[in-house]
């Protein structure tokens, strides 16, 4: 169905690559938006590059040069006269400068307001925004820990083992776990250096540490009237290297009055902040059942298609249709969860070692049938480059319970095909034949238990 709605944009650039490159195009096309891509010299015949209606190029292959270079952006979005800008998840996604260069541009940001983005991207801060808007969060510095003195007297007061942790940044660097008051100077130096150089700053802050925790996220979205939302939580415990793996909607680990208590304090919260898009709030779970804020994403997620699949809410044109002005109340009816989804993140990697696997792709076939849907911008000949992620696709299965979508996943990852490259599949197969993962016993450590490693030679 295409909306009409007089709000509506005419025309959005697409600040992204890849399957959500694809995945932005495809709602554009429902809502009857014209779309620009911008591509690398290393993208040049990709499928975003071949479907959108206009595409200019940025740059080199290196994403410094290009989809991380603000000024070829935005020069390429003035060139083709766009309204918008979609800058999916990485890159610019999270970047406040951008979304105010968007601004003085007069050219809208699809995503939240620069101000939200700065918050969420400043973790210390953001623990502290969302404490006083009423979320329960992790023992920890007030904020960041400006010397080692304060670091061995909070350590000392929240007590041992504790997380050091980059206060603006993520994916697991400058993160380090310290267990005993020995090994905190260097611990804490170290994490220093590498917060500096991964993220431009060496600021970090402390927390307690939860030792076998569930990592659980609750998908949001709010207007620009005021309106917020939730849409459930993903479980995203499956995790390597502090990247996820896995993820699955419902999470086993949260029964309905949890999800119901943590959903209103979430959305309470993000109407106290005056939050507007698509955003993602998340939580560690201790052992004893209690929820932690960690931090927020303020952007569509790489899983959100779990969400889609439970809720059947489109994220990217809801995200689309509030950043064009419209209430959620216009935008959706009542949301009814229904079932369960799982999404395997199949990437370009040798599945024993992890090492990246760049290369022409000989041959592939996407599997298909009840329940399954596949997002990706690969197909046979195309070339998987050295330069980016290594996410070539994301299998999403659902079912009326998580033993169909188990089943179906199993039956879909059977009928992928890729050829040419090394990929995980072989690893995902592993995982759902695990039985502490099809009994739901598992947390952020499930793949770096002695079973898993031995079970992927």
């Amino acid at each position: 169905m295409i909306f009409s709605s007089r709000a509506m944009f005419r025309k959005i650039l697409i600040a992204n690559r890849g399957e959500i490159a694809l995945r932005i195009l495809s709602a554009c096309r429902e809502l009857g938006v014209k779309t620009v891509a911008v591509y690398s010299e290393a993208d040049r015949n990709s499928l975003h590059v071949r479907f959108a209606d206009e595409a200019i190029c940025i740059g080199p292959p290196r994403s410094s040069e290009s989809y991380l270079n603000i000024p070829q952006v935005i020069s390429a979005a003035e060139i083709a006269n766009v309204d918008a800008i979609h800058p999916g998840y990485g890159f610019l996604s999270e970047n406040a400068n951008f979304a105010e260069v968007c601004e003085a541009s007069h050219i809208t940001f699809i995503g939240p307001t620069p101000d939200a983005i700065r918050l969420m991207g400043e973790k210390d801060k953001a623990r502290e925004a969302m404490k006083e808007a009423g979320l329960p969060i992790i023992p920890g510095s007030p904020g960041v820990v400006p010397d080692e003195e304060s670091a061995k007297k909070i350590a000392a007061e929240i007590g041992y083992p504790v997380m050091i942790k980059a206060a603006e940044g993520g994916g697991g660097r400058g993160m380090r776990i310290v267990r005993h008051s020995r090994e905190l100077l260097p611990m804490f130096q170290t994490a220093r250096t590498e917060a500096e150089q991964a993220f431009g700053s060496p600021n970090v802050y402390m927390e307690k540490l939860i030792e076998h925790p569930r990592h659980i996220e609750f998908q949001v979205l709010g207007d620009k009237h005021g309106n917020v939302i939730h849409l459930g939580e993903r479980e995203c415990s499956l995790q390597r290297r502090h990247q996820k793996v896995l993820e699955e909607s419902p999470s086993l680990a949260v029964d309905p009055a949890t999800r119901k208590r943590i959903g209103k304090q979430v959305v309470e919260a993000l109407k106290k902040l005056g939050y507007s898009s698509a955003g993602t709030v998340e939580f560690l779970r201790e052992e004893s059942g209690h929820l932690y804020f960690i931090e927020m994403n303020a952007r569509i997620q790489v899983e959100h298609p779990v969400t889609e699949m439970v809720t059947g809410v489109d994220l990217v044109k809801s995200q689309i249709r509030v950043a064009a002005g419209e209430k959620l109340t216009d935008i959706l009816a009542p949301v009814e969860f229904r079932g369960h989804a799982i999404e395997c993140r199949i990437n370009a990697e040798d599945p024993e070692t992890f090492t990246p696997s760049a290369g022409r792709i000989t041959a592939f076939r996407v599997p298909g049938g009840p329940g399954i849907r596949v997002d990706t911008a690969c197909y046979a000949d195309a070339v998987i480059p050295p330069y980016y992620d290594s996410l070539i696709a994301k299998i999403i299965a659902h079912g009326d319970d998580r033993a169909e979508a188990i089943a179906r996943m199993n039956r879909a990852l059977d009928g992928f095909v890729v050829e040419g490259i090394k990929t995980t599949i072989a690893l995902h197969k592993k995982i759902l034949a695990d039985p502490d993962f099809i009994a739901g016993k598992f947390d952020t450590h499930f793949l770096d238990r002695p079973a898993a490693v031995a079970a992927n030679k």
